[in-house]
């Protein structure tokens, strides 16, 4: 059956209620914003605000049934080939979890384990050297959660080691990050499980260079031997296994500025709440499965109300770079054409993930989501009780949270067109009792397990990612022409690389 027969019956769904408001559909039902609401350990997730009604639910419900989420859920665990293109297992689950008793999924839980010992003690030596800083270069995979989870966790002010980020080959990025740094107290972390990334490999030897001493370099990476003839000797690397992608990989000593920002106990926090996330997804049934819940509507507002962008909203300061986190791990996920047997994919894939902060964004694009021509489906992301003592502040932040989900839903009619919302716009709040490692850990899990469910639906990978190698090829082809070495075969190319030679 192809992919776009299979989700007919969604199509009908949505016809039949392209006339119902969302705002009916919520006062129509007393008992919906209880029944379209999941709690799982600290995340309070309601979908009341979504676009269908209990009908076209039991149909995504149905959907899930019929494509087995459960078995194929277990297939993750279990350390099967669920990477076809890759031939091999995607085992990010078990860094954090023990929940099956395959052999490949044990081994690696053993694995990471191990690596955790051998991560612990770098921390505790990195701490223990008089260090005050460390810069942590990679990019990608190797960049993104770990800044995330630094950025979210961290104490403010510091309080131990401050933790910095280099990612971008543009060497202005490399001066910000240096300055006001002292490189007699300052640590690198190079991150790459090639150790052949041309952005990791070029601001680590700026790093290196800049340091003046390759006794504080560290490195995480697959390939020892590279990291070694880079100057980093072999116990002050830490393991990546080609079973972990990068964009899962903060669970992996991938994780180590995470450990060094917030204490090893607060790392081993992180993995737990993931892993009781993990044991929820596994365990429950697809109707009280929030990460099935959560890849269901995700298909809903994309294939059967064709709707071509996601946003995310978190507002809490901290989560500011969780929509840059989610660009990566859903849209080089489900970014796919082409379906697991070769196949054209005959329906839309990943739409297009983007946001920003509250209250922030709602002084930038927020008139396009309540007054624009394209409906945007959000989920916002709230926590309830804050850190910060300014009591006021955080009402104010909550109040405008709720009020915000509540008018992109419901709208506002006005005799005045210019002052009429129309509503309809439809959203998912998820909700943290509180933002601990524990917290966040099950947030992320919860969004890997929606994009691999995600993926089960369109027939795709949801853990290769070929379609970043081709500019990076071209760049590589491309370098002798830009500096003036050898002409390149692109007519265009070479008439803006002729530009930028006449204004270097």
């Amino acid at each position: 059956m192809s992919i776009a027969d299979r989700l007919s019956p969604l199509r009908a769904e949505a016809a039949r209620m392209e006339s119902v408001l969302l705002r009916d559909l919520v006062a129509d039902d007393p008992d919906r914003a209880r029944d379209f609401a999941l709690r799982v350990g600290p995340i309070h997730a309601s979908f009341a605000r979504q676009r269908y009604d209990r009908g076209a639910l039991d149909a995504l419900f149905a959907l899930g049934e019929s494509l087995d989420f459960d078995g194929r859920l277990a297939a993750l665990f279990a350390g099967e080939h669920v990477n076809v293109t890759e031939r091999r297992p995607a085992l990010h689950t078990a860094l954090r979890s023990g929940l099956s008793d395959s052999d490949s999924a044990m081994r690696a839980h053993a694995m990471a384990r191990e690596a955790r010992g051998a991560m612990q003690a770098m921390v505790a030596a990195i701490a223990g050297s008089g260090v005050t800083d460390v810069v942590s270069v990679g990019i990608g995979g190797s960049d993104l959660g770990p800044r995330l989870a630094v950025d979210a966790l961290a104490p403010p002010g510091g309080g131990g080691i401050r933790v910095h980020f280099l990612s971008n080959v543009d060497g202005h990025a490399a001066e910000r990050v240096l300055a006001g740094l002292d490189p007699s107290r300052t640590a690198a972390l190079l991150i790459s499980k090639s150790f052949g990334t041309q952005e990791t490999l070029l601001n680590g030897r700026l790093l290196r260079d800049w340091l003046g001493d390759d006794t504080r370099l560290y490195g995480i990476t697959a390939n020892v031997d590279r990291a070694a003839a880079f100057g980093i000797p072999v116990e002050r690397v830490l393991p990546m296994w080609d079973w972990v992608g990068g964009r899962y990989s903060l669970w992996s000593a991938v994780g180590l500025p995470i450990a060094i920002a917030i204490g090893m106990d607060g790392f081993e926090a992180l993995l737990q709440g993931a892993c009781e996330m993990d044991a929820h997804v596994a365990g429950e049934p697809v109707r009280r499965n929030l990460a099935a819940w959560h890849a269901l509507t995700a298909v809903w507002n994309r294939n059967a109300l064709a709707l071509t962008s996601q946003a995310v909203l978190p507002y809490d300061e901290r989560l500011r770079l969780l929509p840059n986190y989610l660009q990566q791990l859903v849209m080089e996920s489900l970014g796919k054409s082409v379906r697991i047997d070769g196949a054209d994919v005959d329906v839309d894939t990943v739409p297009v993930w983007w946001g920003g902060p509250g209250t922030d964004t709602q002084h930038s694009f927020f008139q396009a989501l309540h007054q624009g021509t394209t409906v945007v489906p959000c989920d916002f992301v709230g926590v309830v009780r804050a850190d910060a003592p300014h009591r006021a502040n955080h009402d104010a932040l909550l109040s405008n949270l709720l009020a915000q989900s509540e008018a992109f839903a419901n709208g506002q009619d006005s005799d005045d067109p210019h002052r009429r919302y129309p509503g309809g716009r439809p959203n998912t709040m998820l909700l943290l009792d509180a933002l601990t490692p524990q917290a966040l850990g099950a947030l992320i899990a919860m969004y890997e397990h929606s994009v691999y469910l995600q993926s089960v639906v369109w027939g795709i990978n949801a853990f290769d990612q070929f379609g970043v190698e081709l500019g990076k090829q071209i760049a590589d082809r491309l370098l002798p022409a830009v500096r003036g070495e050898a002409p390149a075969d692109d007519p265009v190319t070479r008439a803006l690389i002729a530009e930028i030679g006449a204004h270097r």
